[in-house]
């Protein structure tokens, strides 16, 4: 066990190497193709391979063939051994000390959640979700939304979308980011990328140390076709975050720890990786 531990650290060990965890990482539960984190990254596709193989070789990353690409995501089992084996053995079992004071077993208290969805132009993906949430969870959840990169108008498709649902859209516009790493800005419980690309980015460190998840999906702004086939696809964007919502709305936020609430919103985003099988 020490041997295998020493190794996967020496690999990690590698500033790349480490990079690539990190995305991954920030994917998880996304399966992602070796072409787009070498794209990402700046690196030839036999540099990411080599990379790749390393991890692969850790036990720290795992391999699936899907068609004629090979997709990679994150073996959390191993992930969690290592991690556990520098708790006990190294910290002699004093997660108190090794592990920031937020991310024990306590549980949330019982108040209104703060919840953020980030996107790259803010103008669609991550608006549905702070329309819903705020329709369907209201009562427990201050939804906000922000993208990495703004754009300056919301989506006419996805507008038109959250009218013909119902939502109130004089309310919404796009926000950056930065709003919300301000000083008075709200502090995050929940926070969750629902496009890749802001996945990919480094986003700041929440003061908070909200519990976080990866919700991907395909972006309709870039749908082809007809207007009628592009609505369809804003409209099949907002019926999936809307799934996964519910899911997340029907969890006992007060009464989970937090290593449970983590798990479950995994689970959310294995779930829907499931649909797009």
């Amino acid at each position: 066990m020490t041997k295998e531990i020493i190794d996967q650290l020496a690999i990690l060990g590698h500033s790349q190497r480490i990079t690539v965890f990190r995305m991954l990482m920030r994917r998880f539960p996304d399966r992602v193709p070796a072409g787009e984190l070498a794209t990402e990254l700046g690196v030839k596709p036999s540099t990411m391979s080599n990379y790749l193989n390393a991890l692969l070789r850790s036990g720290l990353v795992k391999q699936e063939r899907s068609g004629t690409s090979l997709l990679y995501s994150i073996e959390m089992k191993n992930v969690q051994q290592m991690l556990d084996f520098l708790i006990v053995d190294c910290c002699r079992g004093r997660p108190d000390l090794c592990l920031p004071s937020t991310m024990g077993s306590e549980t949330m208290t019982d108040r209104k959640f703060n919840v953020l969805f980030i996107c790259v132009g803010n103008s669609a993906r991550s608006i549905f979700a702070e329309s819903l949430l705020s329709e369907i969870g209201g009562d427990r959840f201050n939804a906000y939304s922000a993208g990495t990169q703004p754009s300056s108008d919301l989506n006419p498709f996805a507008v038109q979308v959250l009218r013909d649902k119902g939502h109130d859209t004089s309310i919404l516009r796009s926000k950056n980011l930065s709003e919300f790493s301000a000083p008075d800005a709200p502090a995050m419980d929940f926070v969750f990328t629902v496009c890749n690309q802001a996945a990919n980015e480094e986003c700041p460190a929440w003061e908070s140390q909200p519990i976080s998840g990866h919700w991907g999906m395909e972006d309709p702004v870039k749908a082809d076709g007809t207007d009628a086939e592009k609505s369809l696809a804003f409209q099949n964007a907002y019926g999936a975050l809307k799934r996964r919502i519910q899911a997340f709305t029907t969890l006992p936020v007060e009464s989970l720890d937090r290593i449970a609430l983590q798990s479950a919103i995994d689970e959310i985003g294995l779930a829907s990786l499931e649909e797009t099988k």
